[in-house]
């Protein structure tokens, strides 16, 4: 009879540093590509929620200078609507000087007290005079932008 003992197959060393370390490394880099995701998603939102507040200045300036005051005091905010009267803004809208031409120049979307809220920087020309920089206050009222404050 054979005395010697069967062979065995020696074991694998352990490299459970190793192991680990390509855990947290792929971890880490599924961290990384979730949080440019999320990044590259806020960064089209803000994006998207310029485009309204944008139009929404654009629209009212444009209807002020060809001088439908009716469709821009439809743009007006519920609370400056209570400032003025469509008659008391026509005639102040139509008060010299005119306007003539605009230029957005920037536009921003902010939260307020948990209320989005949308700041347009316009250069306004009038017909006669100098320049004038303004900004137009945009806020979300009832399913529509509107722009609100004192729009002069």
């Amino acid at each position: 009879m054979d005395d010697r003992k069967p062979w065995i197959r020696p074991g694998r060393p352990r490299r459970t540093k190793r192991t680990a370390l390509i855990v947290a490394l792929f971890t880490l880099g599924l961290c990384v590509i979730g949080a440019a995701g999320l990044g590259l998603s806020s960064l089209q939102t803000v994006q998207r929620a310029d485009d309204p507040v944008r139009d929404t200045a654009d629209s009212f300036l444009r209807e002020m200078i060809a001088g439908d005051t009716a469709a821009a005091y439809g743009r007006l905010c519920a609370d400056a609507r209570t400032r003025w009267s469509e008659q008391g803004f026509t005639a102040w809208v139509r008060t010299p000087p005119l306007l003539a031409a605009y230029q957005i120049e920037k536009v921003t979307v902010a939260t307020h007290e948990g209320r989005p809220r949308g700041t347009v920087r316009v250069q306004l020309s009038r017909d006669a005079g100098p320049g004038q920089n303004r900004e137009l206050t945009v806020i979300p009222e009832d399913d529509a932008w509107r722009v609100c404050g004192d729009p002069w």
